[in-house]
């Protein structure tokens, strides 16, 4: 079992540009819900990418498909974040009908890199930071 922590959880509508020719949501567009959660929660929690400074940067992302999404809908993102390393840490993501939240229709995951831009190096993540995902995961 990962060790992680639900820290925030966003809805959506799903659009009728999102589907394919198949009549399902593209598989890309899981990549965009998960982002946009992602986004979300790092705004909330004050921690947006600085292009002059430092922020997050993400360096891998992974979705598994398990149900077909088809328009129209909603969807929820639950979004959880394991524990802090060194300069990074890892978030998880849930994707759900709104109208059917007992059935997981995907799961994504993306590690997460804090960045000095400037450098454009990782560095350690800052103690605000550490600290706050220490709170959320625990």
């Amino acid at each position: 079992m990962i060790d992680r922590k639900l820290v925030h959880a966003c809805r959506m509508p799903i659009r009728w540009g999102d589907m394919d020719a198949m009549g399902h949501v593209n598989n890309a567009v899981y990549f965009r819900y998960i982002e946009q959660a992602r986004i979300e929660w790092l705004t909330a929690i004050d921690c947006t990418p600085d292009p002059t400074g430092q922020g997050p940067v993400i360096i891998n992302a992974r979705c598994t498909f398990l149900k077909q999404l088809k328009y129209p809908g909603d969807i929820e993102i639950l979004s959880y974040v394991g524990p802090a390393g060194r300069s990074s840490f890892e978030t998880y993501q849930e994707i759900r009908r709104v109208d059917q939240p007992a059935v997981l229709c995907a799961e994504g995951a993306a590690k997460v890199v804090w960045v000095d831009f400037p450098s454009e190096k990782s560095v350690l993540l800052p103690d605000r930071v550490r600290a706050l995902l220490a709170q959320q995961a625990s």
